[in-house]
């Protein structure tokens, strides 16, 4: 495992800000307001040969006194910012280092000496104090004075121009503990699995059931979740990595600012797992907008399970409904079936997701989600022998004889490879790729997902010219 360095501090003292720039990528949301990184974000960077885990964190307010469910002067509710705090203090217990960065522009606050004393208190790991938007002369001679802060000498950074952080990574990889020789590189086919849907359908909630721990902040207020946020957990003998995504807005309702990255992020999420968990939420029933991402999902070619999200209580808002009524017996039906059939209805373009009714919550079928989408990951990574394609291919040409597409000649199929894997993807090589008309393109992925399953996942098809050179020699 690379050693974790932890990024504390006050709010809006640049601590994304310099996470973004030691990482090399835009991971972290930057805005000018107070409050904007709520979770923990990890990310991974390496000086002077050494790798290590960089964490940020949302900004620590102690002493605030915000009565729970009520707004202070960062526009954050009270118990927002009561996760917001735990999720630091998770940080600082799980690093290696400590980085307690402060503004040299501002001086030192009062939350600042608040900070400084729980570390003292509390923190067993080496702290490197980090005075940050030192962006000239005059404010680096001032930051002398934050050696009454009681934490050693103070580097005075520029995270924005840059100047410093070379002298504060030389701190950090001198504070980190020696390499193990134990240490293993990262398997780089480890499943990638994105926890994706519309907000407040309890994406945060179902990684915490998952994990076990409160590794993401939990909130009944639609959009708590901001960044994609990386986990890795072993399930049995098998390495995960989880994604935790910000919930998706319909494009038209979605904010200027911290929204239009959160939207943004969870699409690139989609875009870089393996399978998709993508839920709904039971008691609302399926939206447009979920119809929306499992058409994003599929397009991407990923795999995809849908999670029926809050089972529990759409069950109790069903027996509610019930209460006083005397059905007769053929009226009674299988909730989970009557359901799944809806869905199937319409998600008609993903015939091939498996349906997961399942409850955060409780912990009700979280278990066989991460068993189904271990076996989808699986399936990704399918190679089918040429020969054993091939067979399946002319057993399809003499069931169906190709529609025939106006002004084009008659389709020829000669015969077919798979290219690629994860997603697995064919092609069929062909007189002509102007004749193959849709409904025969989808027969033909039928026939291949009836012959070797696909189950969970999306495939590609290609058709492809064969030369005239092949034509001659055929």
């Amino acid at each position: 495992m690379k050693p974790l360095v932890a990024i504390v501090g006050r709010p809006n003292v640049g601590k994304s800000t310099f996470f973004n720039r030691m990482i090399g990528e835009r991971v972290a949301i930057v805005e000018d307001m107070p409050g904007t990184t709520r979770d923990r974000l990890y990310g991974d960077t390496d000086w002077n040969g050494r790798e290590f885990t960089l964490i940020d964190t949302g900004g620590l307010e102690l002493g605030t006194g915000i009565p729970v469910g009520q707004v202070g002067l960062t526009g954050q509710p009270g118990d927002i910012m009561d996760h917001v705090m735990s999720q630091a203090q998770l940080a600082i217990e799980e690093a290696d280092v400590i980085v307690f960065m402060v503004d040299a522009r501002a001086g030192i606050t009062a939350a600042d000496d608040e900070v400084a004393d729980l570390l003292r208190r509390r923190a067993t790991k080496p702290v490197i104090l980090a005075a940050n938007k030192a962006d000239n002369a005059s404010r680096r001679l001032d930051v002398v004075e934050f050696y009454s802060l009681g934490l050693g000498e103070p580097t005075d950074i520029s995270s924005i121009q840059g100047t410093g952080t070379g002298d504060l990574l030389d701190r950090i990889v001198e504070a980190l503990p020696p390499v193990s020789e134990e240490d293993e590189e990262e398997d780089e086919q480890t499943p990638r699995i994105a926890i994706v849907g519309r907000p407040n359908v309890g994406k945060s909630s179902l990684l915490n059931a998952i994990l076990g721990v409160n590794r993401s902040i939990v909130s009944d207020i639609p959009g708590t979740t901001r960044d994609a946020i990386d986990t890795e957990l072993e399930f049995g003998d098998q390495k995960i990595k989880l994604v935790d995504t910000a919930g998706i807005r319909r494009r038209g309702r979605v904010g200027v600012g911290v929204e239009k990255y959160s939207v943004l992020r969870s699409t690139r999420a989609i875009e870089r797992c393996d399978v998709a968990l993508m839920l709904i939420d039971a008691s609302e029933g399926l939206t447009a907008q979920d119809t929306h991402i499992a058409g994003t999902i599929h397009e991407m070619g990923k795999g995809v399970i849908v999670v029926v999200n809050k089972w529990d209580l759409a069950q109790e808002q069903r027996k509610a409904e019930r209460e006083g009524e005397y059905p007769q017996p053929d009226e009674e039906i299988d909730d989970a079936e009557h359901y799944r059939k809806v869905l199937m209805n319409e998600l008609k373009f993903i015939p091939y997701a498996p349906i997961i009714f399942a409850s955060a919550k409780t912990g009700y079928h979280v278990k066989s989600i991460l068993e189904t989408a271990l076996k989808i990951s699986d399936m990704r990574y399918l190679r089918v022998p040429t020969a054993r394609l091939n067979e399946v291919v002319q057993e399809a040409k003499r069931r169906q004889t190709p529609a025939y597409v106006t002004g084009m000649k008659p389709l020829r199929v000669y015969y077919a490879t798979q290219i690629r894997v994860n997603p697995p993807t064919f092609v069929f090589f062909v007189n002509d790729p102007r004749s193959v008309h849709f409904s025969y393109e989808r027969f033909m992925e039928n026939r291949l997902r009836e012959a070797f399953s696909f189950k969970g996942t999306g495939i590609r098809i290609y058709f492809r010219a064969r030369s005239t050179r092949d034509d001659r020699e055929k």
